[in-house]
């Protein structure tokens, strides 16, 4: 399982990548295409589409490589016992806020595709289709954050702060700035 679990981040955070490769593509074809008279206005509809896949997607992944951004204020000041436990109820109530994230997300997509509905740019194409990286991103990392859950749960330090730790091991204060 575990081995899966660490594939699924790292798929989830090459899609996020994959998204914003393609908005760079874009941004440069739409800048070429407007020099010789080509009128690119969907183009601009795509690519905000494009960006919220590209967050939602590399979201697990940063997740879990220690990359989210944290405020570890209070817990680097307390003894690893009492820092596993406030580390469990920071957890917690994260699992909490983004299942709920989740479910409207996935519901609000799927009432997209009920009612037939339709982006209102340049690009009249079905909604749900676009929506579908929010709310499938969304339920990716509820399972990274559930995972993590479990992970300090069962003694074990956070991946995130493994991930941290190694890099500063490294030399690598650059996630730090």
């Amino acid at each position: 399982m575990r081995k899966f679990l660490d594939r699924l981040y790292i798929l989830s955070g090459a899609l996020g990548a994959t998204f914003i490769l393609l908005i760079a593509i874009l941004m440069i074809a739409q800048s070429v295409l407007r020099e010789v008279g080509v009128r690119t206005g969907a183009v601009n509809d795509v690519v905000s589409w494009f960006c919220a896949a590209a967050s939602f997607f590399a979201m697990p992944h940063a997740f879990k490589h220690g990359d989210f951004v944290r405020v570890t204020l209070v817990l680097e000041r307390l003894n690893p016992t009492a820092r596993r436990y406030f580390e469990l109820i920071c957890l917690f109530i994260a699992c909490i806020s983004v299942a709920y994230l989740a479910y409207w997300a996935n519901k609000f997509t799927y009432e997209s595709f009920l009612f037939n509905e339709k982006a209102q740019g340049l690009l009249p194409i079905p909604i749900w289709i676009p929506q579908s990286s929010f709310a499938l991103g969304s339920i990716l990392l509820l399972v990274a954050m559930i995972d993590e859950f479990f992970i300090v749960l069962h003694g074990n330090i956070p991946s995130y702060v493994l991930a941290v730790e190694e890099r500063h091991a490294a030399g690598d204060y650059s996630s730090d700035v």
